[in-house]
């Protein structure tokens, strides 16, 4: 069987280089929030995860820039003042922030930025610099009754800690029309297929493939004869 002509095969796709974009999730407390996030760390291994910078100090076993990066307050208001995080906020007395360096060196190389923060960091961070590469993505409950279930069915927190979170989801939910999409996470796979849709789809959009133009300029030289042999 001899070859089939270079002219009949099939060539492989361009694959064009584009920018990277923040992936923004957030929900209530036990909404499924965290769980979709660690799925899609293991579905995209290029999907890298935010790490934060904090006041607090580091506790056994923490290694700065793996875990946290740790700041003392002044540093860490320096680069808050400097344009240095995309999101921040006191906590208990310690500050935690999203540097901004991190992401942008990410973005350059065409890496994506997961951000598992509440609607107020998600709403510094559609404010900032970068906020035109933000995708947002608010997860819902199917019910307050199921909310409420999963909290309970964790055997983590107190009768106490569950109620405040009870009482604070409301808060929450309550923002979720600011965010580019909204999923209910009635079926946590289901919702996975969902939440990689959207970032399949994202990722393919016109203005986050900076080498596009490029490319088109050169299919038309090509109908010029400027790019045949």
């Amino acid at each position: 069987m001899t070859d089939m002509p270079s002219d009949t095969q099939t060539e492989k796709p361009a694959v064009l280089p584009r920018r990277g974009l923040l992936l923004i999730l957030s929900s209530p407390s036990g909404a499924g929030k965290s769980t979709l996030a660690r799925r899609l760390m293991d579905w995209d291994p290029d999907l890298r995860f935010s790490v934060s910078a904090t006041t607090r100090a580091p506790r056994p076993g923490e290694a700065h820039g793996v875990h946290y990066w740790f700041h003392d307050h002044a540093g860490f208001r320096a680069l808050v003042e400097q344009g240095g995080m995309l999101e921040h906020a006191e906590v208990f007395g310690n500050f935690y922030g999203s540097p901004r360096a991190p992401v942008e060196a990410a973005m350059a190389e065409g890496r994506d930025t997961l951000f598992d923060v509440d609607w107020q960091g998600g709403q510094q961070i559609r404010n900032s610099a970068l906020g035109r590469d933000v995708v947002s993505v608010f997860i819902l409950p199917p019910s307050i009754a199921e909310l409420e279930r999963r909290l309970r069915g964790r055997g983590q927190d107190s009768p106490e800690v569950i109620a405040g979170r009870m009482a604070k989801s409301r808060d929450e939910i309550s923002h979720w029309a600011e965010y580019d999409y909204v999923l209910v996470n009635d079926d946590l796979d289901a919702t996975f297929e969902r939440l990689k849709g959207i970032i399949a789809a994202e990722r393919q959009r016109r203005d986050r493939q900076p080498g596009l133009s490029d490319f088109v300029r050169g299919l038309n030289r090509e109908f010029e004869g400027e790019g045949t042999a």
